[in-house]
């Protein structure tokens, strides 16, 4: 689709002296043969060879391009050859290729089949000493991965699916940032070990500007109670998240995703072993445990009794306990005198009727 402007640059770009019969051929050829684009870049061409006798820095100010790109294509033109005004391929002209020849294929693949178990770098090792050459890895996995030399294929399969859905999520590392409250709301779980055997999954999440925090204890780490926990974190943020942010956790996928999907929620990825990418989220971990879990008399065994302990020391947290990081604010303080419209469910003085009532429903 032609712009306004490319239109006006091509139909309308005045010449005050007559062209000559030369380049009215030229010009009557080109548009039979050319691309709307080469047919602009030969107006410039015109223009330059037809007014003011060969000025570049006119014929650029003139079709409103610089002169860096008109000498460009001028040097590129060619009388006989008008395609030469059309764009090129930028891919390089040769491509590298796989640099292993059909011997080293047979014996890889003869190695395979009489070790399908053993690992690229092992089969190294066996190609080098039997064959006295050496021979890369690399080389190796590319016959494998080729000639789907795999002991389970099944198991193969899965794991390139696999690997091609962790390529596809957003990570956290990619995400541009933004100095406002709810924008981006980090989630993680906390595993908590029963002193009888067995554990408890304290699911936690903060956001990134605010410092406002909530943390709920669960049974176990299904998707279906991460899902739970964010309902409950989009009914007290009254549905202000624009964004979360968790690991790769299992507790994450399935019934979460799906509550994301619903909630129109974009979901970010930490990097696999990269704490870094949660730092806001893993220091106040430290704080909830360090703080309640084990300086309040709580037992994770009880349920209940648990989140309604855990319930009074968030009041603290969020309306009472000053955070140097908000210049001695409380996080609910920040939120009243950052947001236009208040912090509605979450304001302190609504704080214990109605957000933390969420206790055990």
């Amino acid at each position: 689709m032609k712009t306004a402007q490319e239109k006006t640059r091509y139909f309308i770009t005045p010449h005050d002296k007559p062209i000559s019969s030369k380049w009215m051929l030229i010009r009557n050829l080109g548009k039979k043969t050319l691309t709307y684009q080469a047919q602009l870049k030969l107006e410039w061409i015109i223009f330059y060879n037809t007014q003011d006798r060969q000025n570049a820095k006119l014929t650029a100010q003139t079709f409103g391009i610089s002169r860096k790109t008109f000498h460009k294509w001028l040097n590129r033109f060619e009388e006989t050859n008008l395609r030469s005004l059309e764009e090129r391929s930028k891919a390089p002209l040769r491509v590298r290729q796989r640099d292993i020849n059909p011997w080293e294929e047979a014996r890889i693949m003869r190695l395979r089949f009489a070790h399908m178990k053993w690992g690229k770098m092992k089969l190294q090792r066996l190609y080098i000493r039997g064959h006295d050459e050496y021979i890369s890895s690399w080389k190796i996995q590319k016959v494998i991965e080729s000639r789907n030399l795999y002991p389970d294929k099944k198991k193969a399969q899965k794991a390139r699916q696999r690997r091609l859905k962790q390529q596809l999520k957003r990570r956290i590392n990619n995400f541009e940032k933004k100095d406002i409250a709810h924008y981006l709301w980090h989630v993680d779980t906390v595993l908590l070990t029963l002193a009888s055997g067995g554990y408890r999954y304290l699911i936690t999440a903060i956001d990134e500007v605010s410092k406002l925090a909530y943390a709920r204890l669960y049974t176990s780490h299904a998707s279906k109670y991460a899902k739970d926990f964010l309902l409950r974190l989009e009914y007290l943020t009254d549905k202000s998240i624009v964004n979360i942010h968790h690991d790769n956790g299992s507790e994450f996928a399935k019934d979460f995703t799906v509550a994301c999907l619903e909630l129109n929620l974009p979901q970010w990825y930490s990097r696999v072993r990269t704490p870094k990418d949660n730092a806001v989220l893993e220091r106040f971990n430290r704080t909830i445990q360090e703080d309640f879990v084990d300086a309040w008399d709580v037992d994770p065994q009880d349920v209940d009794d648990f989140n309604r302990k855990l319930t009074e020391w968030l009041i603290e947290y969020n309306h009472i306990r000053p955070h140097e990081t908000l210049a001695y604010k409380t996080p609910l303080e920040y939120i009243d005198t950052h947001l236009p419209q208040g912090v509605l469910p979450m304001s302190p003085s609504y704080t214990r009727v109605r957000t933390f009532s969420l206790k055990v429903i």
